[in-house]
């Protein structure tokens, strides 16, 4: 029987959730491996995440699509040397797997943003501030384990998620970003509903035109 959330109450769409995401097992491995690893204010989270729920409603792979795990965390030292130990730790223990990371402190970010684009950026506060700042609100999820229990941070909620919405979150992105990865995301999950940058319902992004 397939679990369907969609327009469920949070609690019980929180458990779905929870279930999902666990079966795709390089996600729980991580989930696992950071919980073990006790690094401070760190979650999985954006398209590595959402990306595994549009796959268990198209009926796909679970790790379909997705091209690298995110995983971020905050840490006031915003040093690319202290970067760089928590990448090289991470990574260490993923070597002889098949998964890509990207991992990054979410302090940093406005730094290395305006030293590759020429683009000024608000800091972070926080590593949850970061996430609600995200594309979509799809892609605005965070996931941790502590001791191995799962928590779930998701200033959007779930909805349009189960929904396979992606509503845009016009906070640090264009619109021209935004509909580049509506049409890049459209071609791969078609089952997907796109609320354009107006707020419409927008075929020509629908359609990859």
């Amino acid at each position: 029987m397939v679990l369907d959330g969609r327009n469920k109450d949070i609690s019980r769409q929180i458990k779905i959730f929870k279930k999902i995401l666990l079966m795709n097992n390089n996600l729980k491995y991580l989930l696992q491996l950071l919980d073990d690893l006790d690094i401070d204010n760190c979650y999985i989270g954006a398209g590595c995440i959402n990306q595994t729920i549009f796959n268990y409603y198209h009926g796909y792979e679970l790790d379909y699509g997705i091209n690298d795990y995110d995983i971020v965390y905050y840490d006031c030292d915003t040093s690319y040397e202290a970067e760089d130990r928590v990448i090289k730790l991470i990574n260490s223990y993923v070597k002889d797997k098949s998964i890509k990371l990207d991992i990054k402190n979410q302090a940093r970010v406005h730094i290395w943003f305006y030293e590759k684009y020429g683009i000024k950026r608000k800091p972070y506060v926080s590593v949850e501030d970061a996430i609600g700042r995200w594309t979509s609100t799809v892609t605005c999820i965070g996931v941790k384990m502590c001791k191995r229990r799962l928590y779930v941070y998701a200033p959007y909620g779930l909805n349009d998620l189960f929904n396979m919405i992606i509503r845009p979150v016009k906070i640090d992105i264009s619109k021209d970003m935004y509909d580049e990865r509506c049409i890049r995301w459209k071609k791969k999950w078609p089952m997907l509903k796109i609320i354009s940058w107006e707020g419409d319902s927008d075929e020509s992004i629908n359609n990859g035109c």
